[in-house]
């Protein structure tokens, strides 16, 4: 996947320039790096009232746009009142700050730029896609050189990206080409706020057609996605011995081959191959998927049954809306997207741009909040797991 080079002026920044800037100043800066996304969406909102939080603000370098912070802080203010921002939203100016050179207009009819529109909350541009790209692409440069532990990266819109000419899926399959990685996987995690139990869901395969599904799933993207997966939990979550569910792909998991064959003919067969290669892992599966979302619902809601059945430590789902559905619906708030296989730790809300509601003061920040307590948690526990655990390996070691 590649940028159009007609579009590349897009930027309205000269990289190399930012990058090689004198970073001296920024040394003492927090080594958490957080994205405000899409301009005139909710991304800059939720980080204003995530960082709300000094404890937070403390702990993380945004990577924007002055202006864009100032415009929304002061556009919520007048909406909201001065007291009610000085209370939920973070002092533009006490936040640490890398300023990525963008220059939105925000309206501003007296500007004499002509090279970018004027933005207005929740109406998406080639110029705000532009100005996201920037953002996360100048965080994964300096989280590269070592700035940096770790990204958590607000909600972009694809096609805003698409104008711009930024011809990507997501961040997460740009995070790995700027990485220069192959093998990584997109990993969603929530909190039960009534119970404290921990959802873990890995997809298979993320932003494709549904009908290019069963011809991508195969044995080996299979191996490669459990492999991060067992890592991730050993890793981040000090779980040696993992209990792992894996979803069918048709109804019934095939039901003995009378709705579909994929169970018979490889996924089962793969699953007990896998079970040899991981003895330390335990293997359910292929689930029916209609099925597998029950254990979890019980345990996240707190039903009686599930006190004696704690579920599984992680789901593997084989495409995006059988493992998307069911979280949104559970945690839909709270959710964490992190791509795991990356050299550094990168996580982010599980909640898109929300144009509809952006500007008007009712975003809630707790995904956001939550992307930075995993993110800080992870490189409590060594940071980045790396991928392909060797087979047989000893669980790495984490301190308690």
């Amino acid at each position: 996947m590649k940028d159009n080079p007609k579009n590349e002026t897009n930027d309205c920044i000269d990289l190399d320039q930012v990058l090689n800037q004198d970073r001296t100043p920024r040394l003492n800066l927090p080594r958490i790096a957080i994205t405000l996304g899409d301009p005139v969406g909710i991304g800059p909102e939720v980080v204003l009232k995530a960082l709300a939080d000094s404890d937070l603000a403390n702990q993380v370098t945004v990577f924007g746009d002055r202006t864009t912070l100032h415009h929304t802080y002061k556009h919520l203010a007048q909406l909201r009142g001065t007291a009610w921002a000085s209370q939920h939203l973070a002092d533009p100016d006490r936040l640490h700050l890398i300023d990525c050179g963008i220059q939105g207009e925000w309206n501003s009819p007296s500007s004499s730029t002509h090279a970018q529109p004027s933005w207005e909350m929740g109406c998406p541009s080639a110029s705000t896609g532009a100005a996201s790209f920037t953002y996360l692409k100048t965080a994964i440069a300096q989280t590269l050189a070592g700035v940096f532990s770790g990204i958590v990266t607000g909600p972009i819109a694809k096609s805003a990206w698409k104008l711009a000419g930024h011809l990507y899926p997501g961040q997460t399959e740009f995070l790995a080409e700027q990485a220069g990685v192959h093998q990584f996987g997109m990993m969603f995690i929530a909190t039960s706020p009534f119970t404290q139990w921990q959802l873990r869901a890995l997809l298979a395969t993320t932003h494709i057609p549904l009908r290019q599904v069963p011809d991508t799933l195969t044995p080996e993207l299979l191996t490669l996605k459990l492999d991060l997966l067992i890592t991730t939990l050993q890793t981040w979550f000090g779980i040696p011995a993992p209990r792992i569910a894996i979803a069918g792909l048709n109804p019934h998991s095939g039901e003995q081959g009378q709705l579909g064959t994929e169970e018979m003919d490889w996924l089962a067969p793969w699953i007990r191959t896998m079970g040899d290669r991981y003895p330390q892992a335990t293997l359910d599966g292929p689930i029916p998927p209609d099925t597998l979302w029950v254990s979890p619902g019980q345990a996240w809601f707190g039903q009686a049954s599930s006190q004696s059945h704690l579920s599984h430590d992680a789901y593997l789902a084989l495409y995006h809306d059988q493992g998307l559905i069911p979280v949104k619906l559970m945690a839909f708030d709270r959710a964490v997207n992190t791509t795991i296989g990356l050299p550094f730790v990168r996580t982010s809300p599980d909640h898109g741009t929300a144009f509809d509601i952006a500007g008007q003061g009712i975003a809630d920040p707790t995904s956001m909040k939550e992307a930075i307590a995993l993110l800080r948690h992870s490189l409590l526990f060594g940071g980045a797991p790396a991928s392909n655990l060797a087979p047989n390996s000893a669980p790495n070691s984490v301190p308690n």
